[in-house]
């Protein structure tokens, strides 16, 4: 794929099938993705961020239908992968460190024999004595002190266990990480400290990654691009310092305004008023008309266009470019 980015993501469409019905998750989401880049997919909670992170890894539930025009990684076209090849990369090429890192682990395995098993799955050769080594080599690089190998989940904080589940998404060398909402439940400090870790460890490793969050302070203090989602579809795109610090779709404005970290002055923070519509019957115009308070009389019924403005992207009927 001559002159491709690393990564291509193109008319992306996820929906889950119920019984009596389909939610649409994740529909026509188009971006791309430099080496290098770290992009922050930001949005409320049930835009389709995490659904759209399982479908890059191909680990969504059975009663999820993925398509896409284009899916490619690194020159692969992931949709076209079996089985076989998709145990392959993972890990290995693209890994992902998942959100609740609780839930994660097992609480009944300690962590040496958690992530032997993350070793051997793809290297089964190695011995647990060379294994232990490269772990503690690992942990020193992620502040980790090597006791927390012989330790079980339920003896560490919040951030440490949130560490164990960076370095198992690192053990294979991987070229890019997706890390889905790793500050989540952590207090301020940890937050801040942990996404220290993150910028140093992407540049150390040489690491492309995506950042799922609904926090614009995490994008903002670690990105270089950003994503904004909305009831599954992508509203706008580009450098954080356009779509943060000058949006133009209502939507980023209203997460902006939202956010109390990015005010200047005394502006008051602002909640969005309503909520996300039902995805199973997605409206056929603007996904956000409901909400918008700059609506025009054509967002309920025409679904607007993406508009490049250079590097920015947008998706607003009030944008022409």
């Amino acid at each position: 794929m001559l002159n491709m980015p690393f990564m291509r993501l193109k008319k992306v469409d996820i929906s889950y099938k119920l019984e009596n019905a389909s939610v649409k998750a994740v529909r026509s989401f188009s971006c791309d993705i430099e080496k290098g880049d770290i992009v922050g997919i930001v949005g409320e909670s049930g835009s389709g961020k995490s659904t759209l992170a399982l479908g890059i890894m191909r680990l969504l539930p059975p009663n999820a239908l993925l398509s896409a025009e284009i899916m490619s990684f690194d020159g692969k076209n992931i949709l076209n992968l079996n089985q076989d090849e998709l145990r392959r990369i993972r890990w290995k090429e693209i890994s992902i460190v998942f959100q609740k890192a609780m839930n994660a682990l097992s609480p009944v395995h300690k962590i040496f024999t958690q992530m032997y098993d993350v070793i051997t799955a793809h290297s089964s050769d190695i011995p647990k004595g060379r294994a232990y080594k490269m772990l503690t080599e690992l942990f020193g690089k992620i502040n980790l002190p090597s006791k927390v190998l012989n330790m079980y989940p339920h003896e560490l904080s919040g951030g440490m266990m949130q560490r164990v589940m960076i370095a198992m998404s690192l053990i294979h060398n991987p070229k890019m990480i997706i890390f889905d909402e790793v500050t989540t439940a952590l207090d301020v400090i940890t937050q801040g400290q942990l996404l220290d870790e993150i910028k140093r460890l992407v540049k150390e490793f040489g690491l492309t990654a995506i950042i799922i969050t609904h926090d614009i302070g995490v994008v903002n203090e670690v990105c270089n691009k950003v994503a904004v989602m909305y009831a599954g579809e992508l509203l706008e795109y580009g450098r954080v310092k356009d779509v943060i610090f000058s949006p133009l779709h209502p939507y980023t404005k209203a997460l902006v305004k939202s956010h109390p970290d990015l005010r200047i002055g005394n502006e008051l923070i602002k909640g969005i008023p309503g909520s996300l519509p039902d995805l199973t019957y997605p409206s056929k115009g603007c996904i956000f008309y409901p909400r918008c308070d700059v609506r025009l009389d054509l967002c309920k019924d025409v679904k607007p266009k993406i508009s490049v403005l250079g590097d920015h992207i947008v998706k607003c009927h009030r944008i022409q470019g």
